[in-house]
């Protein structure tokens, strides 16, 4: 427990919620400012990615008691399941028992919610959070941008309000404040394969499916009620870009001719291509991420990243494990808290940026690559074997806690190992040999 401060978070979001239990937990008094509406009361919007939660998710939420709870509405997701055309692959993602988890955005984000009113922090919905006098820790909030507004007076903010924050916009007019924007020249879209009659699931439920085309994809995620969100990336313009499908017709042409497999299962394909929306991906970096021992930034509003690792929330959600084991450790000094907390975890935050980026090109091209696969048959023999000399850069990010920085370090060495062991002649037929296991032990030293 600290000396109880008041406490304001602006983003009603996964991130915002669980922060404001943490705060709870330790004594403080927390209110959170939305100018959306509560999503309880409201049809979520069809511009989601489904959440693919795993180990680092899931320390921060066990370590305030409430993982169970999420557990509840999540599905295990322990392969990928790779559609080519004319052919299914399945790759496991770690050993027997690891799984990532899918969530549903919206229905998580209730739960959180719901958790963090049980925990006893307040909500406050439709407030419109217009700025912040950065060293009174004062919102200023307001029907509109441009009319009367209202002060709130605390002693500490949180901006949890994402990738177009309103706080950080703030903070970006201080002097010496790096701030970069990157948009991918790449859309997505929510599709959606509905559940069975009986409510079964049409593809495999332990799966992420994933239709893998080059520079663009189609991937599905398992829901409770059987359905699965399906997600459509692909370029805005050019060659098999969303400028291309103007019609019913156009869409389903290419649905058939480059996702066959997926016609079947998706019945209102050309209805929900063109009802939901064509949505952004930015990938965004500042420094600093606090101001003295008064306002702070957390998740997508200090290091927006794009979907391909499925670690965006679980960065999240992390920030928030590592705030809390520095206050933990400096109590009541804030101005020690906060300088800590974004030292440490800016290094992290540019490295996931950095791995969630490339897996984009590994989702989208390379897990359809023969070679790709091999390498995968290689690291997995090779690290079952010696699991204290190699882990998988991809169990380094999801099933451990270790520090993104380290794994891209470690990823980036196995890499140049890999690329030396694939060149070797007739490697396709010498993979599984003792030959290979000592060249990777020598190229280890």
């Amino acid at each position: 427990m600290q000396t109880p401060k008041k406490i304001a978070i602006v983003g009603s979001g996964l991130v915002g919620s669980l922060l404001a239990i943490y705060l709870r937990k330790a004594g403080h008094s927390v209110h959170i400012y939305d100018r959306s509406p509560d999503i309880r009361q409201i049809e979520f919007s069809g511009r989601s990615i489904n959440l693919a939660m795993s180990n680092r998710g899931w320390k921060a939420l066990d370590a305030v008691g409430i993982g169970d709870a999420v557990r509840e509405i999540a599905l295990p997701m322990d392969k990928r399941a790779i559609h080519l055309v004319g052919k299914l692959n399945f790759q496991n993602y770690g050993q027997e028992g690891e799984a990532i988890y899918s969530i549903s955005r919206g229905i998580l984000n209730r739960k959180m919610i719901d958790l963090a009113e049980e925990a006893g922090a307040e909500f406050f919905f439709e407030q419109k959070i217009w700025d912040v006098t950065l060293k009174e820790a004062t919102l200023h909030v307001g029907e509109t941008e441009r009319g009367l507004w209202d002060e709130l007076q605390y002693d500490m903010v949180f901006g949890a309000d994402g990738a177009f924050s309103r706080i950080r916009h703030r903070m970006q007019r201080q002097s010496m404040f790096n701030y970069s924007q990157e948009f991918l020249n790449l859309g997505y879209k929510e599709l959606n394969i509905p559940a069975n009659v009986d409510g079964s699931h049409k593809l495999d439920s332990k799966s992420f499916h994933i239709w893998p085309r080059g520079d663009y994809m189609l991937i599905a995620l398992p829901n409770l009620d059987g359905s699965f969100t399906c997600t459509l990336f692909m370029p805005f313009e050019g060659e098999n870009s969303f400028d291309l499908l103007k019609s019913k017709e156009d869409v389903e042409v290419f649905f058939t001719a480059n996702f066959p497999d997926s016609i079947d299962v998706i019945p209102k394909l050309a209805e929900d291509f063109f009802k939901n929306p064509t949505s952004t991906l930015v990938t965004m970096k500042c420094f600093p991420w606090t101001y003295e021992d008064k306002v702070a930034l957390i998740g997508d509003a200090c290091h927006a990243i794009v979907p391909f690792y499925g670690q965006g929330m679980n960065a999240g959600f992390e920030d928030i494990s590592v705030l809390f084991e520095i206050m933990e450790e400096y109590g009541d000094n804030w101005g020690k808290i906060f300088s800590e907390y974004q030292n440490v975890r800016k290094p992290d935050a540019d490295a996931i940026a950095e791995l969630s980026y490339r897996n984009f090109i590994e989702m989208g091209t390379k897990t359809a690559d023969e070679k790709f696969l091999l390498q995968k048959k290689i690291e997995k023999k090779f690290s079952d074997k010696y699991p204290d000399k190699w882990v998988p850069l991809y169990s380094r990010v999801t099933f451990s806690d270790r520090p993104y920085s380290e794994a891209l370090a470690i990823g980036d060495k196995q890499d140049e190992i890999m690329k030396q062991i694939l060149s070797i002649k007739d490697i396709e037929n010498c993979w599984d040999s003792e030959l290979i296991e000592s060249k990777i032990l020598d190229l280890l030293e």
